[in-house]
């Protein structure tokens, strides 16, 4: 069983700047951030894989935001940069297990955190 430990939520203005971390009990295939705004379906806001460090992110945060990896640490980052009101929602941290399926899929997911909430006020 994966456990996944998130910290670095919080309340930002807009403009402003606040960075996540997630870490994993052990190496995964792939981790990533998704976030459920109020109302919302929850969606992939970006992804990481283990090995390769590829990387993919929401045409709604590209170039605002940079998810990092630490391997020997089995820990992911997400910082977060110029936020806007729109970027506000718990987020949570998941991962896809090794032999998994696709990482771009969120139904491939089966580890989730606990969440963090994120509120950016206008």
């Amino acid at each position: 069983q994966v456990q996944l430990v998130e910290s670095g939520g919080g309340s930002v203005q807009s403009g402003g700047s606040l960075r996540l971390s997630c870490e994993a009990s052990v190496n995964t295939a792939c981790m990533g951030w998704f976030r459920q705004a109020p109302g919302k379906e929850r969606e992939l806001v970006a992804r990481i894989l283990s090995v390769s460090g590829n990387t993919f992110y929401a045409d709604s945060v590209k170039g605002r935001f940079t998810i990092s990896r630490n391997r020997t640490k089995n820990t992911v980052y997400l910082q977060m940069n110029s936020m806007k009101p729109e970027d506000t929602g718990m987020y949570y941290c998941a991962a896809v297990g090794w032999g998994g399926n696709s990482c771009s899929v969120q139904s491939s997911y089966n580890y989730w955190g606990q969440g963090t909430k994120v509120t950016v006020s206008s």
